[in-house]
């Protein structure tokens, strides 16, 4: 597999993530209670813009690098607690941290200085988020 494919692949694992992470922070926004959830539901609002630009950015780049989506997120879990809500969120957050240290990786083997810097913007922000969640699940 070429490193442009691997690269497009991992772009649309990124985009499922992150698209799952704008039904997973309505879901939470929603249901979450308690002083707890209180806070889950103003981090999750605030986010939500956010996690849809990296969803468009994503989709536009898949296309532009000749890629197709491949569309096909997961649900969330059901919880009864607002904690194990943070708790998913903070294991998500970590995980596309991952995916973009990846996919920074294979930017930089292709050559493409201005995917590697927008994946690390997109990277700082996500690290910023998870940090702000995880403040909130101490």
């Amino acid at each position: 597999m070429s490193h442009k494919q691997k690269l497009i692949d991992g772009l649309n694992e990124d985009l499922n993530m992150e698209l799952e992470a704008i039904i997973r922070y309505v879901c939470h926004a929603a249901s979450a209670t308690g002083l707890l959830g209180h806070e889950l539901r103003e981090a999750a609002k605030e986010d939500l813009a956010g996690e849809l630009g990296h969803a468009m950015f994503l989709a536009d780049k898949i296309v532009a690098l000749g890629g197709e989506l491949d569309i096909k997120p997961q649900p969330p879990k059901k919880h009864r607690s607002a904690k194990d809500m943070l708790q998913e969120d903070v294991a998500a957050e970590r995980a596309i941290i991952d995916n973009y240290i990846r996919d920074i990786k294979l930017a930089e083997e292709l050559g493409d200085k201005g995917l590697v810097i927008r994946l690390e913007d997109i990277l700082a922000e996500e690290t910023d988020h998870a940090e702000e969640l995880e403040r909130l699940a101490r």
